[in-house]
């Protein structure tokens, strides 16, 4: 039976090369390049489905995506409004990611270097 160690044995935290491989680990994230990132992925996510539909045409296109324009004024399931639709998916996408960004940094405490 293998010999494990106790609870309290261990360090409260960890020193030298290992603490600076678990600062490294957990390190800040950058909120503005998590920002641009979902903003890119929120933008064409929406620009590509409504386009897609556009292409698929039929009589009646889009039904739910049409949607949005609930929410998203001026968006339709058209050329123009994908174009609408991927300037409204990249700014929601950017405040997503930012606020993800920013509340992990809050939460994750700055390593000590």
């Amino acid at each position: 039976m293998p010999h494990s160690q106790s609870p309290e044995s261990y360090d409260d935290a960890p020193s030298g090369a290992e603490g600076a491989a678990v600062a490294a680990t957990f390190a800040r994230l950058n909120a503005r390049a998590w920002g641009i990132a979902f903003a890119l992925l929120g933008g064409f996510s929406l620009l590509a489905s409504t386009w897609l539909l556009v292409l698929e045409g039929g009589s009646v296109v889009g039904p739910h995506l049409s949607l949005l324009k609930n929410f998203l004024p001026g968006y339709s399931v058209t050329w123009h409004g994908g174009l609408i639709g991927f300037v409204y998916g990249f700014v929601i996408g950017y405040g997503f990611g930012r606020l993800i960004g920013t509340v992990y940094n809050m939460l994750v405490p700055a390593p000590k270097l």
